[in-house]
C-alpha cells in the first residue's frame, strides 16, 4: 500500500510540474502571436498571474474551492478559512484514497487556478493598462474561480446534479473564455485591426515562438489531464493520454483542412489553435472516451475554431490570439460532447447543459462587473499614443530585443 501511494504522489508530482510549464507555452504562444513592441508586457502578466495566482490560493482559493460542503449545504458557496493547514491524515493513504498527499492535491490544483486568467491575458494583448489587469486577475483567480470550482470539484450543486467535467474544458477553459469575451468586448479593438469595417490582419512577431508555445502546451495537457485522474492508475492514465493526443492531432489537422477549403491557403496559425482547440474539447471527459470518440471530437472541435475566428471577427471583435474561439467555444463543445459520448450512463446532455449554462452566467456577470468597474474608474485602456508605441516603453521601460528589431507594423 506504502509503494502505491508513493507512486501515485510521484506521478501527481510530476503532472503538477506538467502544468507549471503550460505557462511558458502560453507565454511563447502570446508573445509569438502579437507584435515585438508588446513582448515585455505579455511576459509580465504570465509572470504575474503564476506568482500572485498561487500565493491568492494559498491564502483563499484552496479552501474556497474546496470548502468540505456539508451535507445540508445547498452547494453554492464554502469556505474552510485562511491557509492550507493539512489535516491528520493529509500525508497518509487515508487522504484522497491514496492518490496523493494534502500537498501535492494543493499545488496540482493551484496550477489550474492560475490557467484561467491566463487565457484573458492573450485576449486582451497589445491595449490594456497593465495595473488594470493585476487587479482584475486578483479578483478573478482569487475569488471568482474557487467559487466557480466548488460548484463541480468542490462538492457543490453542480456536482450532486451530475454535470461532469474531468479536467476543466469548463472549470479553467470557459472560466477564462468568458472573462475574455467580456474583457474584449468592453475594451474595444486595437488600432487598424478594422477598416471600414472590415477586418485587418495584424501579424504576430514570431510565428516560431508560437508554435513551440503550442508543442509545450500539448506536453502539459499530458499532466492536465492525465493528473485528472487523480492517481497514477494505469488503465485510466493510459487512456487519458492516448484520447487527449488523438483529439490534439485530429483538431489540428481538421483546422488546417477547414481553413484551406474556406481561405485557400494552409494558415500555420489556424493548424496550432485547431490543436488547442482539440486539446480543449478533450478535456471534459478524456477518461470516458473511446479514441474513436476523441477523434471526432477534436475534429469537431478544430472545424469550430476556423468557424469561430470568423465569427468573431464579424462582429468586430478583437482577440489577438484566438482565445476566445480556443477556450471558450471549445470549451463548450467538449462539455457538451460528454454528454453525447461518454462511456459512462450517468452522464447526459441536460446536466452538461445546465452546468454550462450556470457557468457563463456567473463568469459574465462577475466579470462585467470587475471590469466595467475598472473602466469606470481606473481606466482599462492605455492611450493612442502608449498603443502605437508599445506597451513595452510605456509600461515597463524595456525592450524585448534591444539589439535586433523588426519592422513594426
Amino acid at each position: 500500500m506504502e509503494g502505491l501511494f508513493t507512486a501515485n504522489n510521484v506521478w501527481m508530482m510530476i503532472c503538477t510540474a506538467l502544468v507549471f510549464f503550460m505557462h511558458t507555452g502560453f507565454a511563447f504562444l502570446e508573445i509569438g502571436l502579437t507584435r515585438q513592441k508588446n513582448t515585455i508586457n505579455i511576459l509580465f502578466k504570465n509572470i504575474f498571474i503564476i506568482t500572485v495566482g498561487l500565493l491568492l490560493y494559498y491564502l483563499v482559493g484552496f479552501n474556497m474551492m474546496y470548502p468540505g460542503f456539508a451535507e445540508d449545504s445547498s452547494g453554492f458557496f464554502g469556505f474552510a478559512g485562511f491557509g492550507i493547514a493539512p489535516p491528520e491524515n493529509g500525508m497518509t493513504p487515508d487522504y484522497a484514497d491514496g492518490g496523493y498527499t494534502w500537498w501535492t492535491d494543493f499545488l496540482f490544483q493551484g496550477m489550474f487556478a492560475a490557467t484561467a486568467a491566463t487565457i484573458v491575458s492573450g485576449a486582451v494583448a497589445e491595449r490594456m493598462k497593465i495595473g488594470a489587469f493585476m487587479i482584475f486577475t486578483v479578483l478573478y483567480v482569487g475569488l471568482v474561480y474557487p467559487i466557480a470550482g466548488s460548484w463541480k470539484w468542490g462538492g457543490g450543486f453542480l456536482d450532486q446534479l451530475g454535470f461532469y467535467d474531468f479536467a476543466g474544458s469548463t472549470l479553467v477553459h470557459s472560466v477564462g473564455g468568458w472573462a475574455a469575451l467580456v474583457a474584449v468586448y468592453l475594451l474595444g479593438s486595437r488600432i487598424g485591426k478594422f477598416k471600414e469595417g472590415k477586418p485587418q490582419a495584424i501579424p504576430g512577431h514570431s510565428i516560431p515562438l508560437a508554435t513551440a508555445g503550442v508543442l509545450i502546451l500539448w506536453l502539459g495537457w499530458f499532466g492536465f489531464n492525465g493528473g485528472s485522474v487523480l492517481s497514477a492508475d494505469p488503465e485510466l492514465t493510459s487512456l487519458t493520454l492516448v484520447t487527449t493526443c488523438l483529439a490534439a492531432a485530429s483538431g489540428g489537422v481538421i483546422a488546417a483542412l477547414v481553413s484551406f477549403l474556406k481561405y485557400k491557403n494552409l494558415d500555420l496559425t489556424m493548424f496550432l489553435n485547431g490543436i488547442l482547440g482539440g486539446l480543449v474539447g478533450i478535456t471534459a471527459g478524456a477518461d470516458v472516451m473511446t479514441p474513436e470518440s476523441a477523434i471526432i471530437i477534436g475534429g469537431i472541435a478544430g472545424a469550430l475554431i476556423v468557424f469561430a475566428v470568423s465569427f468573431i471577427d464579424a462582429i468586430k471583435l478583437d482577440d489577438p490570439v484566438g482565445a476566445i474561439a480556443v477556450h471558450l467555444a471549445c470549451g463548450i463543445w467538449g462539455t457538451l460532447a460528454v454528454g453525447i459520448f461518454s462511456t459512462n450512463p450517468d452522464h447526459n446532455f441536460m446536466a452538461q447543459l445546465t452546468g454550462v449554462a450556470c457557468y457563463a452566467v456567473f463568469c459574465i456577470v462577475t466579470s462585467f462587473i470587475i471590469i466595467f468597474t475598472l473602466k469606470k474608474t481606473i481606466g482599462i485602456r492605455v492611450s493612442e499614443r502608449e498603443e502605437l508605441e508599445g506597451l513595452d516603453a510605456h509600461e515597463h521601460g524595456m525592450d524585448a530585443y534591444p539589439d535586433f528589431r523588426l519592422n513594426e507594423h
